[in-house]
């Protein structure tokens, strides 16, 4: 008989803030939405409080709306927390996951859906770019702008780790090897943590095998490859909104010296924060100190 692994995605709220020390008064006020933004294509979105969202939250590549749940419950503010389209809970893109500009337009409709807008935008590694492309493209939605370990400048040859972890075994046969792959890929995250992550981010299927959410929605030429992204340098220059770069300082950022510096010649005022402590996610590794630079810079 296969053996299930029970699944309540608003059930680890508590594990999430014990093991960041985050006061807990008990279940956070947090629902998921589904919003249309083509015919027969939706987005999902975890949507956090009860009143107006005061930013919006965007994950990277492969990942999903609960990457951010630890941040959330350390910033206690409203906030919306986007699958983007073709992973977590949405349907798949409308020119797959790596299109940034097409994303960036089905990320605008849920944004006018369910935030009150211009509100500002945190975006990390691949939904970094994404939120660039909706700062670049849909200007009047964006009120600030907060880049994750990412720039323009993040290419293959950096992010070589994550196309290997992202590109692995179609199908894993047991949860035990899905997490021993995921606590080798991921060495600055705790254990606990990556159980959470991968219960969000994979399915058990029905012969007890598990396969990630990712897989669902990926085109052929999305295997093995990484964008070419520096085209976007130019939108950065463009960028007209209060902009913060957060920069893990871990040997896993994607981000290098040039990068920083290539993004500050373009935006002189940017803001640049370097997390000693973070890898590449940031928001995983230390969430509470990225609460923390957010609540800063939102005000």
């Amino acid at each position: 008989m296969v053996e299930r692994i029970a699944y309540d995605e608003f059930s680890y709220f508590q594990d999430n803030a014990s093991e960041y020390g985050i006061p807990y008064d008990g279940p956070p006020t947090v629902r998921r939405e589904f919003v249309e933004v083509a015919p027969g294509r939706r987005l999902s979105a975890l949507v956090w409080g009860e009143g107006p969202p005061e930013l919006v939250l965007l994950h990277g590549g492969a990942q999903n709306a609960h990457t951010w749940d630890t941040v959330a419950l350390a910033l206690g503010r409203p906030l919306v927390a986007i699958d983007r389209p073709g992973l977590g809970h949405s349907d798949g893109g409308i020119s797959g996951s790596l299109k940034v500009a097409a994303n960036a337009d089905d990320i605008a409709v849920a944004v006018q859906a369910l935030a009150p807008t211009p509100i500002p935008v945190v975006g990390m590694s691949l939904g970094g770019m994404t939120a660039l492309a909706l700062t670049d493209l849909h200007p009047e939605l964006v009120e600030k702008l907060v880049l994750v370990d990412v720039t323009p400048g993040v290419d293959g040859v950096k992010a070589q780790q994550i196309v290997a972890f992202i590109d692995g075994p179609e199908t894993f046969p047991s949860f035990e090897e899905l997490l021993a792959r995921t606590i080798e890929f991921n060495p600055t995250r705790t254990e606990s943590s990556l159980r959470r992550g991968i219960l969000h981010n994979a399915v058990q299927q029905d012969d007890g095998t598990w396969v990630w959410r990712y897989r669902r929605f990926r085109e052929e030429g999305e295997v093995g490859t990484h964008p070419d992204f520096t085209d976007r340098w130019e939108a950065v220059s463009r960028v007209s909104v209060p902009l913060m770069l957060v920069r893990g300082m871990r040997p896993q950022s994607v981000v290098d010296d040039a990068d920083e510096a290539e993004l500050v010649r373009r935006q002189p005022g940017a803001r640049i924060e370097h997390v000693e402590e973070a890898g590449h996610s940031v928001q995983g590794d230390t969430p509470v100190e990225l609460a923390e630079l957010l609540d800063d810079f939102i005000g």
